[in-house]
C-alpha cells in the first residue's frame, strides 16, 4: 500500500497536516508559519501550561503576540495538545525539542530520544519525520533512525526521514523565519524529495544538501563561525584595554573596507540556545574520532572568561580594589536585545561572580521579571533615579531599546558599559567602556 492508497496523502495533493513536537522558541514560530501557509498543525508539547495558554489565545514567548496566537486558533487549523497520539493524523512530523548540554558539557539528547520513542510507537506508513533540533553530525542516522525503525518500518520505504536545521533568530525583524532560506536533507533520495516538497510550500528558498550529516554540520558551522569571531573580537577588546585603544573605533575603521571584513562586536560573553551549545556538540563528536577543534576550545575559553574579566576591571576601578558590600545593578539579563530569553546568558554568570565578590547584586530587565540565580530567586527591580543613585556601579550588559541611558548617565555614580551605548555621552566622566582603553575615573 502506498501513501496515496492509505489515505495519508490524498492523490495529487501536497502534505497539508503536520505535527510539531516541541512548542518552544523553534516549534511555535514554525507552527504559526505553517498555519499561515494553509496547513493544519497539530502542536504537541508535554507542558500542559503551554497548551492551556495556547488554547486560551495567550502567548508565552515575548516575540509572539497574543493576537498571533488568537488568529492561529481562530483558523481552527491549530490544535495544541499534550497527547502524542495526535501524530497518527499527520502526514509529516517535525521534531523541535531542546538539545542542551549536560553539566559535563556533553550532548543531552534525552528530549530527542523520548520524542523518537513516542513517534516509533505511532509511526504510520508514508509519514515524513523531520528533525530540526541542532545537533552533531550523525545524530539523524545514528540516533533517530534506529529508534524510528523499531516501529517495523524502514526509512526510505515505509517512512521518510529528513533533517532541516532550525534558523530562528529571536528579535531579528530584518530576517523573520519565513524569509530565511531552508536547508534540507534526507536519509535517502526519496526522503530528500519529500522534505524538499514540504518546505518548498512554506519557505521561499530551499537548499538541498547531500546528506543529513552535511545539514547537521552546516548548522554547527554557522554557529561555530559566530562563536570564533565573537571570541576573537572579545580578545581584541581586552587587548585594546591594555593598549589604551578604543576597539569600537578600530572596528568602525576596519568596517569601511568593502571586502574581506565583517564586523563583530565585543560584549560580556555569549548566550542563547545555539552559539554556546552547538559548537560543543561538534567538539564532543570529533573526540570520538580522536580529534579536536582548537578553535572551538579556545573560543569557549575566551568567552567564558569575559564575565570574570569585567569583574576584574570593576575591581581595578574601585579605590579599595574590592566589590565587597558594593551595590551593583546589572541592566539586562537577556542574552541579546529586546527578547525575553536568558538561556546561557553571560549576564547570569556576571551576577554570580559579583555575588562571590561580596557585592549586593540587583538587576533590571524589562522582558524578564524574575530569574533564578543559583539558589536565589531574583526579581527585576524598578529603575528610578533614586535607586540608580543608590548604586555604586551600573553595568550595561544588554542594550535593550528601552535602555534609559540619559537617566542612568544623570544619576549613576559609575557605569561600566559592555555594549558601547555610552560612546557619545558628553560631560559624564564616571563611566568605562569594555575595550575602550583605561579611561574613566576610580570610585571612592
Amino acid at each position: 500500500m502506498n501513501e496515496q492508497q492509505d489515505g495519508l496523502i490524498p492523490d495529487g495533493q501536497h502534505v497539508k497536516t503536520v505535527a510539531i513536537l516541541g512548542l518552544g522558541y523553534v516549534g511555535l514560530p514554525l507552527a504559526l508559519l505553517f498555519i499561515s501557509r494553509g496547513f493544519r498543525v497539530l502542536g504537541i508539547d508535554p507542558d500542559m501550561g503551554k497548551i492551556q495558554k495556547l488554547q486560551r489565545g495567550i502567548s508565552y514567548i515575548h516575540e509572539i503576540s497574543n493576537t498571533s496566537i488568537q488568529e492561529a486558533m481562530g483558523t481552527e487549523r491549530f490544535l495544541p495538545t499534550s497527547q502524542h497520539g495526535a501524530i497518527q493524523a499527520a502526514e509529516a512530523i517535525i521534531i523541535c525539542v531542546p538539545t542542551p548540554l549536560t553539566t559535563y558539557g556533553t550532548p543531552d539528547l534525552s528530549y530527542l530520544t523520548i520524542a523518537a520513542t513516542q513517534i516509533s510507537h505511532r509511526l504510520q506508513r508514508g509519514q515524513l519525520v523531520v528533525l530540526e533540533s541542532s545537533t552533531y553530525p550523525g545524530t539523524t542516522r545514528e540516533v533517530l533512525l534506529p529508534l524510528l525503525e523499531r516501529s517495523g518500518l524502514k526509512a526510505g520505504d515505509g517512512f521518510y526521514l529528513a533533517y532541516s536545521p532550525e534558523r530562528v533568530d529571536p528579535g531579528n525583524r530584518h530576517f523573520p523565519l519565513e524569509r530565511i532560506p531552508k536547508i534540507v536533507s534526507g536519509t535517502t533520495s526519496d526522503c530528500l524529495d519529500r522534505v524538499q516538497s514540504l518546505y518548498g510550500e512554506v519557505f521561499p528558498s530551499v537548499h538541498p544538501v547531500s546528506s543529513t550529516d552535511a545539514a547537521e554540520m552546516a548548522k554547527i558551522l554557522e554557529n561555530a563561525y559566530r562563536l570564533v569571531n565573537i571570541s576573537f573580537i572579545n580578545e581584541m577588546a581586552m587587548l585594546s584595554d591594555e593598549l589604551n585603544l578604543d576597539i569600537w573605533e578600530v572596528i568602525d575603521a576596519a568596517g569601511t573596507k568593502p571586502f574581506g571584513f565583517m564586523p563583530f562586536y565585543p560584549g560580556p560573553g555569549i548566550g542563547g540556545h545555539c552559539i554556546p551549545v552547538d559548537p560543543s556538540y561538534l567538539l564532543w563528536k570529533v573526540k570520538q574520532h580522536g580529534l579536536t577543534s582548537e578553535f572551538i576550545s579556545m573560543s569557549n575559553a575566551v568567552n567564558h572568561r569575559m564575565p570574570l574579566y569585567i569583574v576584574q576591571q570593576l575591581k581595578k576601578a574601585m579605590a579599595q580594589g574590592s566589590l565587597s558590600d558594593r551595590n551593583v545593578l546589572v541592566y539586562g539579563a537577556a542574552y541579546k536585545p529586546d527578547i525575553a530569553d536568558c538561556r546561557e546568558s553571560a549576564s547570569l554568570d556576571l551576577m554570580k561572580l559579583l555575588q562571590l565578590e561580596g557585592a549586593n547584586v540587583f538587576y533590571h530587565d524589562p522582558y524578564i521579571p524574575q530569574l533564578k540565580l543559583g539558589e536565589d530567586q531574583l526579581a527585576s527591580v524598578e529603575l528610578t533615579p533614586e535607586r540608580v543613585a543608590g548604586m555604586d556601579v551600573v553595568i550595561i550588559a544588554t542594550h535593550h531599546s528601552a535602555l534609559p541611558l540619559d537617566m542612568l548617565a544623570a544619576h549613576a555614580p559609575f557605569i561600566y558599559d559592555t555594549r558601547n551605548v555610552t560612546r557619545h555621552l558628553a560631560g559624564h566622566g564616571n563611566w568605562m567602556r569594555l575595550g575602550a582603553g583605561r579611561g574613566g575615573r576610580s570610585l571612592p
